[in-house]
């Protein structure tokens, strides 16, 4: 029985992203009409290398925050182990 509503589930999933791609496409005439009429243009996509580069960016900050706390917790072991050194 769990096996069906798996697999339930995994076409209800695809059957909303057709959905999705459906409304998609049915609605981009639409709003090029629109965006002429208002004057704004789309935005463009992100390139490749505008991606990799935010990609890249994060990841340096992510890797920077966790030795930085890598660090913090480290200090605090060693100023642990000193005090119990010290009650001991």
């Amino acid at each position: 029985m769990p096996k069906h509503f798996e697999d339930a589930r995994y076409y209800l999933g695809r059957a909303a992203d057709h959905a999705k791609a459906g409304v998609k496409e049915e609605l981009e005439p639409v709003e090029e009409r629109v965006r002429e009429i208002v004057g704004r243009e789309k935005e463009p996509e992100p390139s490749r290398l505008d991606r990799l580069e935010a990609d890249l960016t994060e990841l340096s900050k992510r890797a920077e925050g966790e030795a930085k706390e890598a660090v913090q917790q480290a200090r605090d072991r060693l100023r642990d182990y000193r005090t119990e050194g010290d009650e001991g």
